[in-house]
């Protein structure tokens, strides 16, 4: 489990077959790499890998197949690229960003990125299997970065992000141009709302509402709520 806050840029380099060796570029690298120990969780662009080699400044792991069918990290041009690197969160540690799983939605695209006086105001598109978890002032992580979705515009499958300039300037956030890829994880609560809401009834439409008449006392007490 991770927070969505950023603690230092890497690089991916493929070893053939499966492995990936993941350097820290940014400094100091103290956040990843202190007691980085083997079969740590590392986030490396919001997708969970697992370190099976400690190396001086990075790591090697694998990503599956699977893995890199669904995520941007099977993109031609990963290598070419910085990622954005977070250690998973430890016990008793600051939940400053929101709890991201590692274990990515859909892959969306960079539509625009403004600069504004007191930000960057950036637009992306989302595919309908995480369109779903996405609501005005709720959170998702792009690229693995804990953001606020500022707008949603359901019509356009878009939502807007207002982006602070530490935000901008610690991530890969400004290196995206317009058609660049990015790694997109709905909100775990979210997902369980929907899974208690829906159960047993198939996975709901954009924009479709429970009915109210399933939300019962003895519904919530069941769940925990009451």
């Amino acid at each position: 489990m991770f927070t969505g806050l950023i603690q230092a840029l890497g690089t991916m380099k493929p070893l053939g077959g499966d492995s990936w060796q993941i350097n820290c570029v940014s400094q100091p690298s103290d956040l990843i790499m202190q007691d980085m120990a083997y079969g740590d969780s590392i986030a490396v662009d919001g997708v969970c890998l697992t370190v099976e080699e400690v190396l001086k400044d990075g790591f090697i792991a694998t990503a599956s197949p699977e893995t890199l069918r669904r995520t941007t990290l099977g993109d031609g041009e990963t290598a070419q690229k910085y990622v954005n690197l977070e250690a998973s969160l430890r016990v008793g540690s600051k939940v400053g960003g929101h709890f991201v799983m590692g274990h990515v939605d859909g892959v969306g695209r960079m539509v625009t990125a403004e600069q504004t006086a007191t930000s960057w105001e950036m637009t992306f598109t989302a595919p309908e299997a995480i369109a779903r978890y996405i609501v005005p002032k709720g959170s998702i992580a792009v690229n693995g970065i804990s953001l606020t979705v500022a707008a949603y515009e359901p019509e356009h499958s878009q939502f807007t992000v207002a982006v602070i300039p530490l935000t901008y300037a610690e991530t890969n956030l400004r290196y995206l141009v317009p058609g660049s890829l990015v790694n997109l994880e709905g909100d775990i609560l979210g997902k369980y709302v929907e899974k208690f809401l829906y159960s047993g009834k198939g996975n709901p439409k954009v924009g479709e509402a429970a009915s109210s008449d399933d939300i019962t006392p003895a519904f919530l007490a069941e769940h925990g709520y009451l």
